[in-house]
């Protein structure tokens, strides 16, 4: 069996049945619609190749070898996992988190590929915090983190920052980026804060992620919620103008990792979706069509039928029904709304789209490199993809009943997310294959609480009774801020712009953070009795979190003793505050 193949049944036995590919059918990891069928004849070739590859596997700690579903064909799942093992998310994180990389480190051994070292302590202490709470750690966190002596300290942090508030804050924002695009949309714009809320508190709560999803795709334009300003996910219909070519786009690339955009006016001699194939799954949206020319009402005014099954293909005098990625017919239940019938095949266990779109989502908050794309969308005969560790995340995701939690967790302790970002070898792209961690730039959001932090910001809270009106602007440092910086589609490729560059060195906002007198703690390191070199210390934990190196401090010490450009001592102090402020390493995440 060729090694592609035998990854490929690999895969199986961790959960995902593939048979286009065991069969020889089709290049493509994702399986076409006339092989997902799974005829009786392909599904008893299927088992019978997943016997003999179970016997060559040795099982991982934890994960017991799958047994077939007698007269059920493969699932996604295959019933690999007893249900009802009672489940420890700690201890199951860490395994997941071994099993992640052995499949790395024997990816790299194949490669002759050396890892980078460990990051050191304060550089993980950073990543980490910026990670999982969206902002730098602040000085007594460093200091508490640096002075602890205790092999489980790392662990303990990760729990503390699960835990906190901000957790959810910040991937309320994240989750936002994913699934609103930027848009001029001022209906959108005017939703955006209330869809993060919704978002919020659901991650407080840690609802499962398929849960989330299905309420979002089942919150209609009827519904009292959908205008709601404190928490809606009505925006992320809007986003679509509630067209069902542009949901069916958007619901398949972020929910199902599959780019079906490309076949909505004509079908790619080489691209597995046909033109029909995409009319068919946007028929499940076509309850969304308007008269043309009547607008979105608060109120939910528009024409809206949830029971509406069909599509006409513009162009054409052809109508068609609905039908799943897969190309499977929907078995439709009289009364049952269409999207509960598309959200509850999404999160079939049998579906290898929701769970594999979700994991890879997280994978690339972490290591802003997508583990999905490469394989759907392949750039070169020698590219490198890890089709085995999709499947072994979004297989343990589903087990855990999509514990977003439970992902991060496993994702932060590997030994590649605790990787410097120094490489060993300069000048290749060996982040792509995990050997280092990436630079990377920080959100918008990211960059504004990190600066808030370093800067002793404090932002004054918000009225409940006023609502956000895009007519007027920005009206908060935080949204002036984040106006001025767009999100990165690829973190691994950020830059900044001249604007950005200005703004961050010239802008009225941190002019005004680094005046002794609008920041108690600046003012605290410039003007009280302690050595010099104590002082550009407590600077660099506060900015970069982390000791300066030797020449560093020296070079600032001699700076601040000489009373820099204006003779001042405690300015001088300030003047170094700045230069860290603006700096590459206060800019990025690495």
């Amino acid at each position: 069996m060729k090694p592609r193949l035998l990854r490929a049944w690999t895969a199986a036995v961790f959960g995902l049945a593939l048979p286009v590919i065991a069969l020889g059918g089709g290049a493509s990891f994702l399986p076409n619609s006339a092989a997902w069928g799974q005829t009786p004849e392909v599904q008893k070739k299927v088992e019978g190749k997943l016997r003999v590859a179970r016997k060559q596997l040795i099982e991982v700690e934890g994960a017991p070898a799958a047994k077939p579903a007698s007269g059920k064909g493969i699932t996604f799942l295959e019933k690999a996992l007893d249900d009802s093992r009672p489940r420890d998310p700690r201890a199951d994180a860490k395994l997941l988190a071994q099993r992640i990389d052995q499949m790395i480190e024997a990816r790299l051994a194949n490669l002759g590929v050396q890892a980078a070292p460990p990051a050191t302590d304060p550089q993980n202490l950073r990543r980490l915090t910026l990670d999982l709470i969206g902002r730098i750690p602040n000085l007594l966190e460093m200091r508490d983190y640096l002075d602890k002596d205790d092999p489980a300290k790392r662990e303990e942090e990760i729990e503390r920052l699960l835990n906190s508030p901000d957790y959810a804050k910040h991937f309320s924002y994240l989750f936002r980026a994913l699934m609103l695009p930027s848009t001029d949309n001022l209906q959108v714009q005017q939703l955006q804060p209330s869809f993060e809320n919704w978002l919020r508190t659901r991650l407080k709560d840690n609802i499962g992620y398929d849960k989330i999803v299905q309420e979002l795709l089942m919150t209609q334009p009827q519904n009292a919620n959908f205008f709601n300003q404190q928490a809606s996910p009505g925006a992320f219909f809007l986003a679509s103008e509630l067209k069902p070519e542009n949901l069916a786009g958007a619901t398949s690339r972020i929910f199902m990792g599959v780019k079906l955009e490309c076949a909505q006016c004509h079908s790619h001699p080489f691209a597995v979706w046909t033109k029909t194939q995409f009319w068919e799954y946007a028929a499940f949206f076509s309850g969304f069509q308007r008269p043309q020319g009547q607008q979105v009402v608060r109120g939910g005014g528009q024409a809206f039928n949830p029971l509406s099954k069909e599509i006409l293909i513009p162009g054409t005098e052809k109508k068609v029904k609905a039908k799943f990625l897969n190309g499977q017919e929907p078995k439709w239940q009289e009364g049952v709304a269409t999207m509960t019938t598309l959200t509850d095949w999404m999160m079939e266990g049998d579906n290898p789209y929701f769970a594999r779109a979700a994991v890879d989502h997280v994978w690339q908050f972490f290591f802003g490199v997508s583990l999905l794309e490469p394989i759907i969308e392949p750039q070169g005969d020698d590219l490198i993809t890890y089709p085995e560790l999709l499947d072994e995340l979004a297989r343990q995701f589903v087990a855990h009943k999509y514990d977003l939690k439970f992902l991060v967790r496993a994702i932060v302790q590997t030994k590649a997310y605790q990787r410097s970002s120094a490489g060993a070898a300069p000048g290749k792209d060996d982040y792509q294959i995990f050997a280092r961690m990436p630079v990377r730039g920080m959100t918008p959001e990211q960059l504004f609480d990190s600066v808030a932090e370093a800067t002793d910001f404090q932002e004054p809270a918000a009225n409940p009774q006023q609502q956000f009106n895009p007519f007027n602007g920005p009206q908060t440092p935080r949204r002036a801020f984040l106006a001025k910086f767009a999100s990165q589609d690829k973190k691994t490729e950020s830059s900044t712009s001249i604007l950005q560059a200005l703004y961050m060195m010239n802008g009225q906002f941190l002019a005004d953070r680094i005046k002794l007198e609008n920041n108690k703690s600046l003012h605290t390191i410039a003007t009280s009795k302690i050595p010099t070199a104590r002082r550009v210390e407590t600077l660099y934990l506060l900015v970069l979190s982390r000791l300066p190196r030797a020449e560093e401090s020296q070079r600032f010490v001699r700076y601040i003793e000489a009373g820099g450009a204006t003779g001042d001592q405690a300015q001088a102090v300030a003047d170094v505050y700045w230069v860290l402020l603006n700096s590459s390493e206060f800019l990025l995440n690495h």
